[in-house]
């Protein structure tokens, strides 16, 4: 029987970011349940926007052909899926956006033998999110959290959590000496590897 899998988007540009630590803390503890990892840094992939084409890719999840195909095949195959980003201007990264926009053809517009059109909800299998935010001086999570819990919503994938640092210093990756908070993304991480096992 095959492992299960975590799909990880890592949505930071900065190598060694709180953010990209706290994402492989949380892996970290799903490996240790028996999970896979398929990480993926979205600062390295040419995604290209989504082009609103107001019509149904289907059989496939997209028009384009870019490096968003596989991601596509990585979230198909994938029991846990994790975003992970900074927080700029009160949301998400513009890499994390661009990925969760291109996800917006999992549910295509379609038509009705009676011309009415309606976003059609794919059978896409099922499998579990959480979030992971990383914040400067007082940030506000709440939008960023929308962003992608909707996103999750709209992909038929189940919210289950999240986990929001504060960082007080600029430089990268303090998260690193906070052992409280790293315990906390390998524990939910484990935790929600378990849950998504069976």
């Amino acid at each position: 029987m095959p492992k299960p899998t975590l799909l990880a988007l890592n949505g930071s540009p900065v190598p060694g970011s709180s953010t990209e630590i706290l994402l492989k803390e949380f892996c970290r503890g799903a490996k240790a349940v028996g999970f896979i990892v398929e990480w993926v840094d979205l600062n390295k992939k040419k995604i290209m926007p989504c082009q609103s084409c107001g019509e149904s890719p289907e059989p496939h999840l997209c028009f384009f052909d870019d490096d968003m195909t596989p991601i596509y095949d990585k979230f198909l195959a994938c029991r846990l899926i994790a975003v992970a980003s900074p927080m700029y201007f009160d949301s998400v990264s513009a890499q994390t956006k661009l990925f969760i926009d291109r996800m917006n053809c999992v549910r295509p517009l379609s038509e009705k033998e009676s011309g009415e059109t309606y976003l059609k909800k794919r059978k896409l299998g099922n499998r579990g999110g959480f979030v992971i935010l990383v914040g400067g001086d007082e940030p506000k999570f709440q939008g960023a959290l929308w962003v992608v819990k909707g996103f999750y919503i709209w992909a038929g994938a189940q919210p289950e959590g999240h986990l929001l640092y504060t960082q007080e210093s600029f430089e990268t990756g303090p998260v690193k000496k906070n052992k409280e908070t790293l315990k906390e993304a390998f524990e939910q991480g484990r935790k929600l590897a378990l849950k998504w096992k069976k």
